[in-house]
């Protein structure tokens, strides 16, 4: 009963997460293509208007170049939306990862941690990621954009190759996606609604708003567009083992970290109008580099392996999880529904079998059941020769 409520928080939480994701995520990247698709106005207190339609109705945005004439009853501010996505993704974090350390977290074959050590590094690297990042933003650099962008780069960088020196691949993944979100919720926070919060007050009494206030709100709402696209790939990531399976799996999350980030770049300078493809084709360059890298390695014959030794590896090192009935503490049901309790069943997900347990090494989570090299070799074989019955 326990595992079973537990994966209806799991599903709760997931879908949560992912709705107040898609309105954060959507609000910021509609208020870009907003500000870039305004149209001059004749009206010297607008920064520029724009005429939309939508759901079968017209729509008029005008944005003020300081206040308007007088303050509106209610003003809608774009925060909780933020606010709840990082909640509901921190109690995810702790309940997959943490609750389940030793299956999504530990891998003794990268470090030899117990669960409370992991889960202490886990938290602290989201603290200090934070802490880096706030120092980074406080610097000289903070006034030099590319300086900046160059030393968050070497941040990203290290964050990635410490946690892939510690965690599973998987863990090392959504931790590093844990860290820009974070950055991103902290920026919203203690940044850009504070400072929004003190323009407003100044308008309404008639003051001059402090210009630092909106270059630093403007400065990390860029930061937080450009973080997006990576943050969303680390949301999936661990649906794709070839990724965090990778023998180099954080020159892999730094180089589709740059891909996201560069593509990203890209549309927002298609908003303003005609836009330089280099940055398009650096990421998209990028992403098919990574691409053939991954391309499995092949051998042209393949000795002959009995079923029968197939069938008695994935008996010793998957049933435990793959089966109808698991047997793993915390399993209900066998990940992603993959059963391998059947002959048929076992041929029916070859493919699946050689590209996590031969290529990414992936599986099983952790090498919990001691997966050797020689039984990954038996399974190659048998997968290139046909993943024959007999």
């Amino acid at each position: 009963m326990e595992t079973y409520l537990l994966d209806w928080l799991s599903l709760l939480l997931r879908w949560a997460h992912l709705v107040v994701g898609i309105a954060w995520i959507g609000a910021s990247f509609y208020f870009i293509w907003l500000d870039n698709h305004l149209e001059p106005s004749s009206d010297t207190k607008l920064a520029g208007d724009l005429w939309a339609v939508h759901g079968g109705g017209f729509y008029h945005v005008e944005k003020f170049k300081a206040a308007p004439p007088q303050m509106p009853a209610r003003l809608h501010w774009f925060k909780w939306e933020a606010y709840w996505t990082w909640i509901t993704g921190f109690f995810l974090l702790v309940l997959i990862y943490y609750v389940g350390a030793d299956l999504y977290l530990l891998d003794p074959a990268v470090r030899s941690l117990s669960k409370g050590a992991a889960i202490g590094i886990g938290l602290a690297s989201l603290i200090g990621g934070l802490v880096v990042y706030e120092a980074l933003c406080r610097s000289p650099l903070r006034s030099n954009d590319a300086a900046l962008g160059a030393g968050m780069l070497v941040l990203l960088a290290a964050a990635a190759w410490g946690l892939c020196q510690v965690f599973s691949g998987r863990g090392a993944f959504i931790h590093y996606g844990a860290i820009l979100g974070t950055i991103m919720v902290a920026n919203v926070a203690h940044i850009i609604i504070p400072g929004q919060r003190r323009m407003v007050e100044a308008l309404a009494a008639g003051r001059t708003p402090e210009p630092k206030d909106a270059i630093a709100g403007k400065q990390r709402s860029v930061h937080n567009t450009y973080f997006t696209l990576p943050v969303l790939f680390t949301m999936i990531s661990g649906h794709y083992a070839f990724t965090f399976g990778a023998r180099w799996n954080w020159l892999v999350l730094i180089a589709l970290t740059l891909a996201g980030g560069l593509i990203r770049v890209w549309f927002v300078m298609r908003h303003k109008g005609r836009a330089p493809a280099w940055p398009l084709i650096l990421g998209v360059g990028l992403l098919c580099a990574l691409m053939f890298l991954f391309v499995p390695k092949t051998e042209e014959q393949a000795t002959p392996v009995k079923f029968e030794e197939v069938k008695s590896i994935v008996e010793a090192r998957c049933l435990g999880c793959h089966a109808h009935k698991p047997t793993f503490p915390g399993l209900n049901e066998a990940p992603k529904g993959i059963v391998l309790d059947t002959p048929d069943r076992i041929r029916a997900q070859a493919a699946m079998i050689q590209a996590q347990t031969v290529i990414a090494r992936a599986m099983p989570p952790g090498n919990l059941t001691q997966m050797t090299d020689a039984e990954r070799a038996v399974l190659a074989r048998w997968v290139r020769g046909g993943a024959k019955l007999d």
